[in-house]
């Protein structure tokens, strides 16, 4: 992939993120389990900076038979939550969780000798 140098592989340890302009495009770039997932920095709701808010596991209520609430779970998708609307985002496969229609905008990105780089 011929692309831009968006980043240096120290600047994105294990678990960490950067958010940088390229060409006027903000991206964020994430680091989970080894692998490098990138979005462009805009929430499908209404154009927040999503890459820049709270990173958590996704929260899962615990229902009974009688569909009770037994109270919360965290489940091991983890997921960026908009800063502006707290619209979330599977951090792997950039999915809305309750709307299938509202996703992340993929964004190329590589790791090459030291370098990581992003093709829009």
């Amino acid at each position: 992939m011929d692309g831009i140098v968006a980043a240096l592989t120290e600047d994105i340890l294990e678990g960490g993120r950067v958010v940088v302009d390229v060409d006027g495009t903000e991206v964020g770039i994430f680091r989970l389990d080894g692998q490098l997932y990138a979005w462009e920095n805009r929430c499908a709701h209404v154009g927040g900076p999503v890459c820049q808010g709270v990173l958590m596991n996704r929260v899962v209520e615990r229902l009974d038979d009688g569909r009770r609430s037994l109270g919360d779970d965290f489940a091991d998708a983890l997921h960026i939550v908009c800063p502006w609307h707290g619209y979330e985002y599977d951090v792997r496969t950039g999915q809305h969780p309750g709307d299938p229609g509202a996703r992340l905008r993929p964004v190329e990105v590589e790791e090459r000798g030291g370098e990581i780089l992003v093709r829009l």
